[in-house]
Formats: C-alpha cells, structure tokens, sequence
C-alpha cells in the first residue's frame, strides 16, 4: 500500500494506530540475502514502483524478490522475464501472468483504473515485441493504452487513416527498426510528446538497431524524444508519467 492508502484505511479504522505508525517506521527498504536492496519507498517518491528486470537473476535471486515485492504491496511486474521464470514464480504466485510477446511477468491489483491515452505505435509486426512492452508497461501504471500496429512508413497510408487517435493522445510511442523513420512523420502529425523506440529489427546495415537509434536521434520533427535501443520498458514509463501530468491538467 502506498501512504494514501495508509491513511485512508487509519481513518476508516481499517488499520490501528500501530499498525499505521509502524508503517512509516520502516526501512526506505528491503534488504533480501546479500543480493537485492528492494526499494520499497520508490512509489512513495516517484508514484510508481520498483520493478524487476528479470533476465539474468539466479531462480533463487528472482524468487526472493518477486514474493517480496508482491508481498510489500500486492502487486509485482517484471520485463524480459522467460517461459521457465514464469513456470518457477508461479509456483510461489499462482495468479501471476506472463505475455509471451512482450515477455513480462506480472500481478496486479483487480479493477485497477485506467486513464488518459497514450498510443503506441510500431512500424511493422516484427517490432510489436518491444512495443507490447512498452504499451503493458504504460498499462501497469495505469494508463489507458490504443495500439497501433504495423503502420510503417512503407505503407503511410495505414498510419494517416489513426490520425485522429493520434492527436487526441497525451503521449505517442514510436517503435520501429529499418531505418526508424516512424517517429519523425508522427513527429510531424501530433501536438504532444512522441517517444521514439529503436528496435534492433532489421538487415546487416541496420546494425543491430543503431540505424534506427542515429534516425531518430537526428529526426528533425520537433517534440520528439528518444530512449534505448528495444527499451519499451522505459518509453513506457515515461509516457505513462507524461500522461499523468496531462490528466492533472484536465483536472484544472
């Protein structure tokens, strides 16, 4: 639970004066083995908690930090998480869910709301992998997500006929490989922040992604903004912060 929570549940007398004061004597985190410092006040900071980057971590490593963060606030998401990590957590959570497209790994709280738009985008099918990681990721943190996909420059006509969509989003995310020219028309076509992800689909000269990367870098639309190499993770996040700032403004 985060501190609203807290307080909203002390003042229904859902919680005892104890219990409430105890949590906001705790530890700003969470120290499990000698391998992970769970930072259990991230979303008392940033409004939006830790995650977990799945590939790589030891079963026991992973195990650990999923059940404690699931148990700190009932809710836990991790990216580029395997077939075999989701088999092993679910043993320990059996209502976690696993995407094989966009291989995340998650629990979230039922019913939990969705605001705002924020449209993701990716030129072909092939960059849908990273852009499912990104749109699921918005999603977690509580965005309201349209996709768009396989709308690539090879065929503008595919992506001109959302237009509508697009200018009515708080945020637009862009992924695409080859040479990354989505971003720049979409650049072009929109009034809010375009996120730019570079995928490392492509031939030899696309060089694992960095033709795309240096395209966009160089896009000479304006607003437009760009993360890492297949980080849908991050363009999401981002966006999802854009996002809420443009619900607070609606709100005013």
């Amino acid at each position: 639970m985060d501190t609203r929570e807290i307080l909203e549940n002390f003042k229904k007398g859902e919680l005892s004066l104890e219990e409430t004061e105890a949590f906001f004597k705790r530890a700003p985190y969470e120290e499990v083995g000698n391998y992970a410092k769970l930072d259990t006040h991230r979303k008392i900071r940033s409004g939006f908690p830790e995650v977990v980057f799945c590939s790589g971590k030891p079963d026991e490593f992973l195990s650990r930090i999923y059940q404690s963060l699931y148990d700190a606030d009932g809710e836990v998401f991790g990216t580029r998480a395997t077939k075999e990590q989701y088999e092993l957590i679910a043993g320990l959570i059996p209502e976690i869910e696993y995407d094989p497209v966009s291989r995340i790994l998650k629990y979230e709280k039922p019913g939990k709301e969705r605001k705002g738009l924020i449209v993701v985008c990716s030129a072909g099918t092939a960059d849908i992998p990273v852009a499912e990681e990104a749109a699921r990721t918005a999603e977690y943190f509580g965005a309201r997500v349209e996709r768009i996909y396989d709308a690539g420059v090879a065929g503008i006509h595919r992506l001109l006929a959302h237009t509508g969509e697009l200018q009515r989003a708080n945020c637009v995310i862009a992924v695409a490989g080859m040479e990354g020219a989505l971003a720049s028309v979409i650049g072009g076509l929109v009034d809010k922040p375009v996120i730019a992800v570079p995928t490392s689909v492509g031939y030899g000269a696309s060089m694992h992604g960095l033709s795309a990367l240096l395209t966009m870098i160089n896009s000479c639309a304006n607003g437009v903004a760009v993360v890492n190499i297949d980080n849908g993770y991050g363009a999401g996040y981002i966006a999802a912060q854009i996002n809420r700032m443009g619900i607070r403004e609606d709100k005013n």
